[in-house]
């Protein structure tokens, strides 16, 4: 198969299983860390009001889903795209950073979580997902 046809395809399947594995973590939350009382997390403007609410711990859950979600999906991309293993990994960790960026916009969360999600979350698991991608990967 041509090498940018599968660089493509590898980009496309690490950006839908990162952002599945992303949502499932997301989804499953609540039941692990519950929200604040009265916090309606349903929607995204019952989102924007229980920010206030939230404790540090509300926001593991959150970092989690970026940076598991980065990082699988920079695994998977890493994998299927063979000679272009980092250039797929980092790809992936460069569109879940963009959509980090937007979300932290969208959703006015303390600084302190932006800067540690940004900072942490995207590229560097997007980088670690493309090592560990390799060193699975057989030599030869």
């Amino acid at each position: 198969m041509n090498s940018t046809l599968r660089l493509i395809i590898a980009v496309i399947l690490g950006l839908i299983i990162g952002s599945i594995v992303n949502m499932g973590i997301i989804m499953i939350s609540g039941s692990i860390i519950p929200p604040p009382e009265g916090a309606d997390t349903t929607t995204m403007e019952g989102l924007k009001e229980a920010l206030p609410l939230f404790d540090a711990k509300h926001f593991i859950m959150p970092f989690l889903a970026h940076a598991l979600g980065t990082l699988v999906g920079a695994m998977i991309a890493a994998i299927i795209a063979k000679n272009h293993d980092m250039k797929a990994a980092l790809g992936i960790g460069l569109f879940f950073l963009v959509g980090g960026i937007a979300n932290s916009v969208m959703l006015p969360s303390p600084i302190w979580f932006t800067i540690v999600d940004v900072v942490f979350a995207y590229i560097p698991m997007a980088y670690l997902g493309g090592k560990l991608a390799m060193a699975l990967k057989p030599k030869g």
